[in-house]
């Protein structure tokens, strides 16, 4: 970024070790939506969202594991693409499990997050996440504005989540997607049964993976080939001997089933579930036979209410895990996915959700840049 003359601010807050989708669990307390303060900004990337948002900065950087670019960028207004797993190099990035760990752009257009995009994809020669040798490619040239003839599957397992989905987030992320027949492009209805069993997918790989790179391994892990932060090694170390306790509410509930789940099953329901993700890549590739893009909302409520400071411990991890169900699955698999912003309703952000082939960044910009040049851009939060 410094290279291609941009200027860094700063470091942005996140989650305490990025494990939550909401922003109350940073250390520094809550990260607060400059949409309405007593909102989430959504997580683990909760300080890129605020920033970007209130228009601090023009772009940021995000890490996404389980949807930590896309929750934040969903409830705050903002464009988020998680790229195709390996396209960005992760490295000297906290990492939570080699197999799921992302990162990717923030910025308020679809055209910022191109062109951060375009700096900062491509191998680097130092992260192993990037055997599969992505290139990075001129992304701002993709913006042509002609959707003309792609054809969008609107996934209908992607809604109707039992006690989790609004009506006004369904009703808006729909009736946007049907918008883009008024650009040329086709829409239809898929399913794909597979996406309901994504997040328990990830769920699985999360939580042993994380406990054994991040708990075991000291944010390190061995068996791989890269660069290691060793100044990283030491002081987390220290500071997980010594205070352990302080770990968030969320980030003990991993590391202690993790560390029961290999225990009691020797890692047969991690192993379980990477069989498994072959399948539910499968199941999107077949999808993505017969459409350019998938469709649906990016998460299924609205920013939530940032639990108060003395919330039962229920509560709290409650408001960290529970808004995944759709951004999870393509952390599994490492399709691109982005979230672009589609309504506002009682004051607050709406996010739909556009996933694409591996490798095919392009096609998910292009469709997001027309919508939002000839649909829909949200306005910014009061100040």
């Amino acid at each position: 970024m410094l290279d291609a003359g941009g200027t860094i601010l700063g470091k942005a807050v996140c989650e305490h070790l990025c494990a939550s989708g909401g922003s109350h669990t940073s250390d520094s307390g809550p990260v607060r939506n400059p949409y309405d303060p007593t909102r989430t900004t959504g997580g683990s990337s909760s300080g890129s969202g605020a920033l970007v948002a209130a228009g601090e900065v023009d772009m940021a950087i995000g890490g996404d594991q389980g949807g930590s670019i896309r929750i934040p960028s969903s409830w705050c207004g903002l464009c988020g693409l998680k790229p195709t797993h390996g396209l960005v190099p992760y490295t000297g990035i906290f990492p939570i499990d080699i197999t799921i760990d992302h990162t990717g752009p923030m910025a308020r257009t679809v055209a910022d997050v191109a062109s951060l995009l375009e700096v900062i994809a491509g191998p680097d020669g130092l992260d192993p996440r990037q055997q599969a040798g992505l290139q990075g490619q001129a992304y701002t040239q993709a913006l042509s504005g002609n959707v003309h003839g792609l054809r969008l599957g609107i996934v209908q397992e992607g809604f109707g989540w039992q006690e989790l989905s609004e009506k006004d987030v369904e009703e808006s992320v729909t009736e946007s997607a049907q918008a883009f027949t008024r650009l040329g492009a086709e829409v239809k209805t898929v399913s794909i049964p597979w996406h309901r069993d994504g997040r328990h997918i990830l769920n699985a790989i999360l939580m042993e993976g994380a406990t054994a790179l991040v708990a075991q391994g000291n944010s390190m892990g061995t068996n791989w080939k890269g660069h290691y932060t060793t100044s990283l090694l030491d002081a987390y170390a220290r500071g997980q001997q010594t205070r352990a306790d302080d770990l968030s509410e969320s980030v003990k509930l991993i590391v202690m089933l993790g560390r029961y789940m290999q225990d009691k099953y020797h890692g047969r329901y991690y192993a379980k579930a990477q069989n498994l993700s072959r399948s539910l890549t499968a199941a999107y590739n077949s999808a993505l036979q017969e459409c350019d893009l998938l469709v649906m909302p990016t998460v299924p409520l609205k920013a939530t209410r940032i639990p108060a400071a003395n919330a039962s411990r229920e509560e709290s991890v409650a408001r960290s895990l529970e808004m995944a169900p759709n951004t999870a699955p393509f952390n599994v698999t490492g399709h691109p996915a982005l979230s672009v912003p589609c309504g506002i309703s009682e004051g607050l952000p709406v996010g739909m959700m556009l996933i694409g082939r591996m490798g095919d960044e392009a096609t998910v910009l292009r469709a997001a840049d027309a919508f939002q040049q000839q649909v829909f851009m949200p306005p910014a939060p009061n100040k």
